[in-house]
């Protein structure tokens, strides 16, 4: 199959062709051909297989064929939980449309209204926003949806979440009835499903993995190590295997950045984005990571979903998150499109509780590894996944929910296998206090089957020897789910 085959005009085929693409990936097989039919979409695949591909495409054939929209009008409105989020939707569909005559702009909150507004003013066709920003711009009279065709949730889990179900609520008021309604996300957990169905109407239901599945082009691994030996473990693992690009997740933001700064004095290039950071200073991070001028990017969850990075060959889950599908939206930052990646966890027995969690949720016990060196105190047993999750997708969110932190014991526990020499241990403190600021996360590019350009960096990190990697619960908005 190809992308001429969905019913796509000759202007987005070469945008898609310039990008390197020529075949669909299963998700934007399905999904193009149902939006073109003009009906309601709940989608779900892996992170990384071309989630937004799969509704900017098909939205830009669309509205190409109608009027265009009068001042301070839009037509079609993509929502995004993050800031980040939106911005990387906003370039899909400036990359895609380039060759039609739509116009399209992004809003969120953490820049200047001002500029915003003058952009509505001349009229939209394509809207990409975070819910915050668009009711103080609606609220201000700056825009008008009385002539909206399409509502899109991307990342619709995280979006009709408790967190942001109010707003979400609140938008849906101010829209007419009568509008075609598209969700897409990475998972989709019970309670969302309900919620879901309950604003779309007799929905095209598209599924092209399991549920909560993690890609097989992903090598998962977990590193067993105390607390306090977690900043040493992963300077070691840096060094040793010479990664040049490594992606590391923290659960607070004030970890983020003692990790980052201990990073700096160990001689490794890293710089941490989470959302007490600016805009600026966020994009900024991003750029030079991308750039390979930082060698590490340490993340809170606002980088969990989305977050685009040409074959990004490692990511490093410093601290288990609390919410057990946030593994798999980090690891699936890397091995997308086809491209393979490693994820490693370096987890502490104070965090046995989320790791089961996680392998319950996965289906799969981890690959336990322990650094010659940095033994642990406790071994980590492994889980017995006959057992039924008690609690999942439950409770507090927020990244420094309570109990988080506190000590679970741990007895017994398989032997594991060890790796590498000893270290000298210094110490690290994994966490913080965290105070809620917005937070967020950032987008997925449009993707199909695996690109012709290559990350050099990868290919160093993949050469023999190198070990592999690996690869919670919810409250309202917190450091990783915040909106604009």
């Amino acid at each position: 199959m190809s992308f001429a085959s969905l019913g796509l005009s000759a202007q987005i085929l070469k945008a898609v062709a310039n990008k390197g693409y020529d075949t669909p990936s299963p998700i934007q097989a399905q999904a193009i051909p149902a939006v073109l039919e003009g009906k309601d979409v709940m989608a779900a695949a892996q992170t990384g297989t071309g989630k937004t591909a799969g509704f900017t495409l098909p939205l830009l054939e669309l509205l190409s064929k109608g009027n265009k929209a009068p001042a301070k009008q839009v037509r079609a409105l993509v929502l995004t939980p993050t800031r980040e989020l939106a911005a990387q939707v906003g370039e899909s569909v400036e990359t895609y449309g380039k060759n039609l005559p739509l116009k399209s702009a992004v809003i969120f909150g953490g820049v200047g209204i001002g500029p915003q507004i003058t952009k509505l003013n001349r009229g939209v066709d394509i809207l990409v926003a975070t819910p915050g920003r668009l009711l103080d711009l609606y609220n201000q009279r700056a825009v008008n949806f009385s002539q909206l065709e399409v509502l899109v949730l991307d990342e619709a889990d995280r979006m009709l979440d408790m967190g942001f179900i109010h707003d979400i609520k609140k938008i849906l008021a101010i829209l007419p009835a009568k509008r075609q309604n598209l969700m897409f996300s990475a998972t989709f957990s019970d309670d969302i499903r309900k919620l879901a169905k309950g604003l779309v109407n007799n929905p095209v239901e598209i599924s092209v993995t399991p549920r909560n599945a993690t890609a097989n082009t992903v090598k998962q691994w977990i590193c067993p190590v105390d607390k306090s030996q977690k900043a040493s473990v992963l300077v070691k693992l840096i060094k040793q295997h010479d990664w040049q690009q490594v992606l590391v997740f923290s659960r607070t933001k004030h970890g983020a950045n003692r990790l980052a700064k201990n990073l700096d004095a160990k001689g490794i290039t890293a710089a941490a984005i989470h959302g007490n950071k600016s805009q600026g200073a966020r994009t900024k991070a991003l750029a030079e990571f991308k750039s390979g001028d930082v060698r590490v990017l340490v993340a809170t969850d606002i980088a969990a979903r989305g977050l685009d990075i040409d074959q990004l060959p490692q990511v490093v889950n410093f601290d288990l998150p609390n919410v057990p599908e946030d593994y798999v939206h980090r690891i699936g930052r890397t091995g997308r499109a086809g491209a393979t990646g490693q994820a490693v966890s370096l987890v502490s027995d104070e965090e046995i509780k989320l790791l089961r969690d996680i392998e319950l949720l996965i289906k799969q016990n981890l690959e336990r590894r322990v650094i010659e060196g940095f033994e642990p105190s406790h071994n980590l047993p492994e889980t017995d996944l006959t057992r039924k999750s008690h609690g999942q997708n439950k409770g507090p969110r927020n990244s420094n929910s309570r109990g988080s932190n506190q000590k679970r014991s741990n007895s017994g526990g398989k032997p594991v296998n060890r790796q590498g020499q000893g270290q000298n241990r210094s110490q690290q403190d994994g966490a913080g206090k965290v105070e809620h600021k917005d937070g967020q996360r950032s987008g997925e590019s449009a993707r199909g089957h695996k690109p012709n350009d290559k990350n050099p960096r990868h290919a160093r990190s993949s050469k023999p020897g190198s070990a592999p990697l690996s690869g919670q619960r919810r409250t309202r908005r917190s450091d990783n789910s915040t909106q604009g």
